[in-house]
């Protein structure tokens, strides 16, 4: 599915815009369309933002021209929200004079009715993000309750997922929603502290993983160091199960565990769930490898490249238009034929959301020379929207929402399907009752109306 947005930031180093470049380039891979940097020097506050990859925004006359040891950047993927100059992150505004500085990687499920009430109050919007909603709402308490309390009054009033980093010209400031839908990561580079999505941010700086910002916490990080505050009682933990499944790169800790080790547990279990008789086991590169690795070992298959991915490219599933991601099915992939030749294949792959890539994927393998095709998932059926952050089809476009497994198995063209059941798929992770898997299961650990996200149909979800 779609990936959300990646966020970095960084407290105390003389070259923070160029390190927040860097902790994006890692974070790359959770969204395309655009990114951007804010910096301070602790008097003025400094900003770029552009559309596109994180190379193309910057370059070295744009990183001199952001100074400070302060910074955060944005890689976005839009959720909420159209696709535009306008709408990329950090958002800058002005806050009784001085700069403050909003990323934000989340999607907030009350953000109309929040916004209606702001607009009504005399709230004027520069954007259609949600983002936004958090910074008409820090402005409307700041002047009774100070800055800090304000922001935590400000995310109390919210509901839905959002990690936020927050810059001033003297601070860094990071929260998680009460559910912890989406990651966010604390780490220490020397003197220096940084936050981020996921930990592979902090493995290409050399940075020390210390520990997640909890559920429902705020971390201000400052001259004062490091304090902790609470948005409030604590609420049931619902991280998005989909953080391992695909969205985080494999070599990262999300939630604390590695993602790698998550997605090769599920391959082994997806073996002893749905085995096939089959002469190599094959990956959907590349978020399908890890799992792919442990169907292999489990069924005791020889593991096999059969794909070859152009890498020139991006996730075809992170591009907006469908045109686009049609194009680069095209382009993306290439049988290796020598490999598949005769052969019966077991093709793994994360998911299966409308059934277009993977149908054409295993057209790929036919033409290349496979005699079967088993196609496994590692994850269970989608048949829900996400409300939280993710950028799913309508329902009607889930194609699991309205097909049985064997017929998405006729669709696909697939010899055999099997997908991995929601019990195998918590089994493998530490703490199986802190997951969302609303889009799999329909419940949703918060209360959803299809009015939420403009995307949705008009009708109830699940109707």
């Amino acid at each position: 599915m779609h990936e959300e947005c990646g966020i970095f930031g960084i407290y105390n180093h003389r070259q923070a815009a160029r390190l927040t470049y860097l902790g994006l380039y890692a974070l790359q891979h959770r969204g395309q369309e655009s990114a951007g940097i804010v910096s301070s020097d602790g008097f003025n506050v400094a900003t770029h933002r552009g559309m596109g990859l994180v190379d193309k925004v910057f370059n070295n006359d744009v990183l001199r021209s952001l100074p400070g040891r302060l910074a955060i950047g944005h890689n976005r993927y839009s959720t909420m929200g159209s696709t535009s100059l306008a709408n990329t992150q950090p958002l800058l505004v002005s806050f009784f004079g001085k700069g403050i500085a909003l990323s934000h990687n989340g999607n907030l499920i009350n953000a109309q009715e929040l916004r209606e009430e702001l607009e009504s109050g005399g709230s004027i919007f520069q954007s259609t993000m949600d983002t936004e909603i958090i910074v008409h709402l820090l402005t409307k308490f700041a002047k009774s309750l100070g800055k800090r309390q304000a922001l935590l009054e400000a995310l109390r009033r919210v509901k839905g997922a959002y990690s936020l980093l927050l810059l001033s010209d003297h601070e860094l400031i990071g929260a998680r929603d009460p559910q912890g839908f989406r990651p966010l990561v604390l780490g220490r580079l020397g003197k220096s502290f940084l936050l981020a999505s996921e930990t592979c941010a902090f493995d290409l700086l050399g940075a020390k993983y210390l520990r997640e910002i909890m559920p429902g916490e705020m971390l201000v990080i400052g001259e004062e160091g490091l304090k902790s505050f609470s948005l409030g009682p604590k609420e049931r933990i619902a991280q998005c199960i989909f953080e391992h499944i695909y969205f985080a790169r494999p070599d990262s800790l999300v939630f604390g565990e590695s993602v790698h080790r998550v997605r090769e547990r599920l391959g082994r279990r997806l073996a002893q769930e749905k085995p096939s008789r089959a002469d190599l086991v094959i990956p959907v590169p590349d978020s399908g490898v890890s799992a792919s690795l442990g169907y292999a070992r489990e069924s005791s298959i020889p593991y096999g490249m059969g794909l070859t991915r152009n890498h020139y490219i991006g996730r075809t599933f992170i591009q907006p238009i469908q045109f686009i991601r049609d194009i680069e099915v095209k382009i993306k992939l290439n049988p290796i034929r020598d490999v598949l030749q005769g052969k019966k294949i077991v093709l793994v792959d994360d998911s299966i959301v409308r059934g277009t890539t993977s149908k054409k994927i295993i057209r790929l393998l036919r033409k290349g020379g496979a005699k079967e095709v088993h196609f496994r998932i590692s994850s269970p059926p989608i048949k829900f929207p996400c409300f939280f952050g993710i950028d799913t089809p309508v329902q009607r476009e889930l194609i699991a929402s309205s097909h049985s497994v064997e017929e998405i198995r006729q669709k696909l063209g697939a010899d055999s399907l099997g997908y991995l059941s929601l019990e195998g798929l918590l089994s493998c992770v530490k703490n199986p009752k802190n997951y969302c898997t609303a889009c799999f299961s329909g419940n949703y650990p918060l209360e959803v109306r299809p009015r939420t996200k403009y995307i949705f149909e008009t009708k109830r979800v699940g109707a």
